[in-house]
């Protein structure tokens, strides 16, 4: 697994000004969720799970960058989502985690 890009996504969000404390919290209560599952997934496909956390590493920057390019966050969000795909059946809990975060990111509003 790559913990590193779920430490960059935690240190993004909690350096991030235009995110509000509310959301910060919530984002980061989600990130605790997914590493927790990512480390789950990368005992038995840790290349899935290393493709996993970097897309919402990818997601994360997109969605905190001062002068956000709506087409990149779009694009980063739906490898986010289909780096899941086929997992609903054995990780349900990290398609559903995954799921939230790429929605909550989306809708940070920019």
């Amino acid at each position: 697994m790559s913990e590193s890009s779920l430490n960059e996504i935690e240190a993004k969000i909690r350096n991030a000004k235009s995110i509000s404390a509310e959301r910060k919290n919530e984002l980061l209560q989600l990130l605790g969720t997914l590493k927790s599952q990512v480390e789950e997934l990368s005992k038995t496909d840790n290349e899935h799970a290393h493709s996993i956390a970097g897309f919402a590493e990818l997601s994360a920057h997109e969605a905190t960058r001062t002068q956000q390019n709506p087409r990149l966050l779009q694009h980063s969000l739906d490898g986010l989502r289909s780096s899941v795909e086929g997992f609903e059946e054995s990780h349900p809990q990290l398609v559903q985690i995954v799921h939230n975060i790429s929605n909550r990111l989306a809708n940070l509003g920019f």
